[in-house]
Order: C-alpha cells, then sequence, then structure tokens
C-alpha cells in the first residue's frame, strides 16, 4: 500500500445498526478489522435483501465492498474527511445469499484527495463472492453535511 504520509487520524467511533440507520439497512453486525487502510466489516443478509431464487440483490452486495472500502480509506483519514465514490467496478464470482457475510476494503493508494481500493465479500465459510476496485474522492466532513443539509431543506420546501 503506498500512502501519502499525514498526521493520525482521529479515533471513529463503533458503528451502530440504530432502527432506521443505514446500517441498519445494510445489516451491518460489527467491523472487525480497522485500521492501517484496512477493514473487515460482517453483515448479515436478510430474506427481504434477496430477489427470485433467495439470492442477494447485486446492489446490496456492492454496497456492502464500497461501505468496507470507505472504511479502510477512513482508517487512515479520521472522521474530518468523507470518501466518496468516483468510480466503483465489481465482479460477481458467485451468488450471494442470506446469512453472515464478509465485506473487506483495502487503500491501495492514498493521495490528498484522490485514493484508490480494493474489496472482496466473503461467504462465512471464506468463499469469494464478488471482488471490486474503486477510484474514491476524499472531500472534508464539514462540505459534505452543509451540501447534504443544503439538499434537505431544499426538498422540505418543496413539499
Amino acid at each position: 500500500m503506498n500512502t501519502s504520509t499525514a498526521p493520525a487520524p482521529a479515533p471513529l467511533m463503533e458503528p451502530e445498526a440504530t432502527p432506521g440507520s443505514l446500517f441498519e439497512t445494510m445489516g451491518f453486525q460489527r467491523r472487525t478489522h480497522f485500521a492501517d487502510g484496512r477493514a473487515v466489516v460482517e453483515y448479515m443478509a436478510g430474506p427481504h435483501l434477496c430477489h427470485s431464487g433467495g439470492i442477494v440483490q447485486g446492489g446490496f452486495v456492492t454496497g456492502w465492498i464500497d461501505q468496507a472500502m470507505a472504511m479502510a480509506l477512513m482508517s487512515l483519514t479520521g472522521p474530518e474527511m468523507t470518501p466518496i465514490s468516483l468510480e466503483i467496478k465489481v465482479s460477481f464470482f458467485a451468488p450471494a445469499r442470506p446469512g453472515l457475510l464478509i465485506a473487506e476494503g483495502r487503500v491501495e493508494y492514498a493521495g490528498r484527495s484522490t485514493c484508490f481500493a480494493e474489496g472482496d465479500l466473503r461467504d462465512a465459510r471464506g468463499k469469494l463472492l464478488a471482488k471490486s476496485t474503486s477510484t474514491i474522492r476524499l472531500i472534508p466532513r464539514a462540505k459534505a453535511e452543509a451540501a447534504s443539509a443544503a439538499a434537505l431543506a431544499a426538498m422540505e420546501g418543496e413539499g
């Protein structure tokens, strides 16, 4: 892994799958590794995430790997920066089924504003289900939150 020199990031709080949160929707269980540009995250795929044949919809597979890659990057940057996916490619090797699934994200290169990551998704037995690569842009968290607040205010004004 090639990373630029930066001060140690502030610690991030452990994510929680609170009712109605993105983490709950995605079936987040726990983060088992979060350091040095690598994150491992466990998810529980329920039948509500599946389409015909009991296969998990590919968007959730993509989201799990994307979230693990973002967490891997945040293990280097801390909470002051928000990772935004510019491009993501996923190759699916086997169907994801309901049950415990493990996503791993790894930072391959971290520049000041543009980063590259890889990730994968495996089942509880370690079978590789999907692999991904991503180009990620870092933006200051305050800027991301301000833009989201403005979008929400505009949406409320339309109602």
